[in-house]
């Protein structure tokens, strides 16, 4: 009997605990990955090409924490690409 009711009782708090984290995680942001490494987003305006970053680890949108709707902007990590060649050059800097 004593050993039924502890098996219940960790049941219990293994449970709580992990309701827990789950409303944790519905408040925290949530991210979705958009590329892998080495990715590349260009900017236009209409049809011309106005900016490039290349090398990107990781472009990523968000999502509301209490909404759960996509977030109007994107963020990532990546250089700078000033002259449109898609090499990384002396002077071009990594930029969030």
């Amino acid at each position: 009997m004593k050993l039924k009711i502890i098996m219940v009782t960790a049941a219990a708090v293994l449970l709580a605990t992990g309701c827990t984290q789950e409303t944790q995680n519905s408040l925290s942001r949530s991210l979705q990955n958009w590329t892998g490494t080495n990715g590349v987003l260009d900017v236009y305006a209409g049809d011309k090409l106005v900016h490039r970053f290349i090398n990107i680890d990781k472009l990523s949108t968000a999502f509301g924490s209490n909404d759960g709707k996509l977030r109007p902007y994107r963020y990532g990590y990546g250089y700078d690409d000033v002259n449109f060649n898609m090499k990384r050059d002396p002077g071009e800097q990594k930029v969030y």
